[in-house]
């Protein structure tokens, strides 16, 4: 059994609270059980691990995730149209 330091555990609780990926992906990245991570998140979690700053590149990232499926949507949307429109012509 491998044996991790507490700057180990703490890196592995911000990326997975900060990254935005499932705590499965996070876990086997890193090489540790799931509830491994999750046993440090709750750990670790009331110390405040997700400092300011990073809490708002997390948000901000969240956003642009959530703006870049709508346009890819509405992309899809024109495509679409335009397909729609082409086969109309005379």
């Amino acid at each position: 059994m491998i044996k991790h330091g507490e700057e180990f555990k703490r890196e592995a609780v911000r990326i997975a609270l900060t990254s935005g990926l499932p705590r499965e992906r996070v876990a086997s990245d890193l090489g540790i059980g799931k509830s491994t991570l999750n046993k440090w998140v709750s750990h670790y979690r009331p110390s405040d691990l997700v400092a300011a700053p990073q809490a708002d590149l997390a948000r901000e990232n969240e956003r642009l995730r959530l703006e870049n499926r709508v346009l890819r949507e509405e992309r899809e949307v024109l495509k679409k149209a335009t397909q729609f429109f082409a086969s109309q012509r005379p």
